[in-house]
């Protein structure tokens, strides 16, 4: 397959950060798209420029239900796997309900997807699944314990994954996300990411805290990264590059300290006083791993994947959104 043009598929989670956007490029390159969604954590208002688009279709519903999994599935030759209850703490504090929707809810997907002959099933990994690993940069064959409920269920579904390969040849590609953010962002809520986070904060001129002393580094990835990844990932010919686990990230990696300077520079660009916004220490978060670090090697030979935005092009863009769309 060369092209997503009148191809049809769906996106899980599409009313959800990732899956917008997403949405959006899927659209844009002709597919007909059905998004599934049950919007406990995506929003309606995401998808909304889409609804007037007549190659868009959405089913409100929920993967922990397979029949609606089933009928969502139908007459799709790509899935676009991306609805998960997302947050390390959100897991740590009830760890059932991450469970019946990551596990059951991907298990669910598989076997719908399985028996409704979809031909490529693209499912959102984590780099959580590396845990107490501490070798870097991360690569894929090279995972550490998990650290949290959360981190579990994103390797079962990696595992789970391996099998239906073995089982039915059935054909998959794991993208283990790094730290993902962009526009469409959810900055609200208690386990909001940290770059929305803060961004609104600094907007407000409050002042924005960071987990520990902030030597803790991250590999943050724009948005436009990880939908070029998962394009390229569904409309990969190359049978050696199938049934595997990718990471999806820049390649490179960010302290907390470094980032929270660069946001109040680049916000200080459209509010002078931002500049001045005080940066405080609290406790260190549970279950968070001290490094992140991809090694991209992998998905640039076998995927072709190839990044366009490093940290500081994705925050300038990302901060350009949220003051046009989220300033009070």
């Amino acid at each position: 397959m060369s092209s997503l043009k009148n191809i049809p598929v769906l996106v899980t989670g599409g009313a959800g950060f990732i899956g917008s956007n997403l949405i959006e490029s899927l659209l844009q390159q002709g597919a007909k798209v059905l998004c599934l969604d049950n919007f406990a954590t995506g929003h309606r208002y995401n998808i909304e420029p889409f609804l007037s688009n007549p190659h868009f279709e959405l089913l409100e519903a929920d993967i922990r239900d397979l029949e609606a999994c089933r009928k969502a599935c139908q007459n799709r030759q790509i899935v676009f796997h991306q609805a998960a209850l997302g947050s390390v703490p959100r897991s740590i504090k009830d760890p059932a309900t991450s469970n019946e929707v990551n596990i059951s809810g991907f298990l669910n997907m598989m076997i719908a997807a399985r028996d409704s002959g979809v031909k490529r099933f693209v499912y959102a990994a984590s780099s959580s699944t590396y845990g107490d690993s501490e070798s870097l940069p991360k690569v894929e064959e090279k995972i550490g314990k998990p650290l949290s409920p959360y981190a579990i269920t994103k390797y079962v579904n990696e595992l789970y994954a391996d099998v239906f390969a073995r089982t039915y040849n059935f054909e998959s590609v794991g993208l283990r996300y790094f730290n993902v953010f962009g526009r469409r962002q959810d900055p609200q809520g208690a386990y909001a990411a940290v770059i929305p986070k803060w961004v609104m904060q600094l907007m407000k001129h409050e002042p924005i805290i960071i987990n520990g002393k902030g030597e803790y580094s991250r590999d943050f990835t724009y948005i436009d990264n990880v939908v070029q990844a998962n394009i390229k990932a569904a409309l990969t010919t190359d049978k050696t590059a199938l049934n595997q686990v990718y990471n999806v990230a820049f390649g490179d990696r960010t302290t907390l300290n470094e980032l929270s300077q660069w946001l109040r520079e680049i916000l200080a660009g459209y509010d002078s006083g931002i500049a001045a916004v005080p940066i405080e220490h609290g406790p260190y978060r549970q279950g968070d791993i001290p490094h992140s670090l991809a090694s991209i090697d992998k998905a640039r030979k076998l995927l072709g994947y190839d990044p366009q935005y490093n940290l500081k092009q994705g925050l300038t863009e990302a901060c350009k959104w949220y003051w046009k769309n989220l300033r009070k």
